[in-house]
């Protein structure tokens, strides 16, 4: 998470650009009807974005400005499908936003790297999962679950930097081992946190998950897909 203070004017503005059309998109495309029709799907909202909320208070503040917290948006993504993923974790931001620990006007910023960024990569390594037609549903926890998490974590590192390079506030170390090193500390606890979270989804819940082909992965085997 980035602090306003730290990022420009254009910068910021750039950010907005980008997160009220995705955040619309999403408003638009999210299956309101399916929702209110079922009180399943309203719980599993609500308790996510609660616990966004909460997740997203747990976090380490530094003094260059940043502050680093676990995502979390992976298996969200895998339980609500991308536009409600992207509908609650704006809600959940609301709410940090409310308490004071994120500013209002980089809502936008930490919004395309933290919020957009995550459930794109998700909802993108799911896919292909999907497009494999693989019936073993190791296959999904481990594509969709614990590596889109680690993807998605590395990237939204890479673009936090990235961003802060742009607007000269950051400058690569001389020793990218140790650069490295650090990346991993940030990488393995997301990964193992969707991960363990989607396992224990799919043995218990997975109906729960919207991203998560029922017929195919649970069929007994040899039986055709429906």
């Amino acid at each position: 998470m980035i602090s306003a203070h730290v990022l420009s004017a254009p910068m910021l503005l750039i950010g907005s650009l980008l997160y009220v059309p995705a955040v619309l998109c999403a408003i638009w495309r999210a299956p309101w009807v399916e929702l209110f029709a079922d009180t399943r799907r309203q719980h599993v909202l609500f308790g996510t974005v609660f616990a966004l909320f909460l997740l997203w208070l747990v976090r380490r503040d530094f003094e260059a400005g940043v502050s680093y917290h676990v995502i979390g948006l992976t298996v969200v993504t895998l339980l609500l499908d991308w536009p409600l993923a992207i509908v609650g974790a704006l809600l959940a931001q609301i709410g940090v936003v409310l308490l004071g620990r994120q500013d209002l006007s980089a809502m936008g910023v930490n919004g395309v790297v933290l919020i957009v960024l995550p459930v794109v990569v998700t909802r993108c390594c799911a896919h292909m999962v999907e497009r494999v037609q693989s019936r073993n549903p190791f296959v999904y926890i481990f594509c969709s679950g614990f590596f889109a998490a680690a993807l998605a974590a590395l990237l939204c590192v890479l673009a936090v930097l990235g961003v802060l390079w742009v607007d000269d506030l950051f400058v690569m170390p001389a020793w990218l081992e140790d650069f490295m090193g650090y990346l991993w500390l940030i990488i393995f606890p997301e990964a193992f946190i969707n991960g363990m979270l989607v396992t224990a989804l799919v043995v218990f819940c997975p109906e729960w998950l919207e991203t998560f082909n029922h017929t195919r992965y649970l069929a007994a085997p040899g039986k055709d897909d429906s």
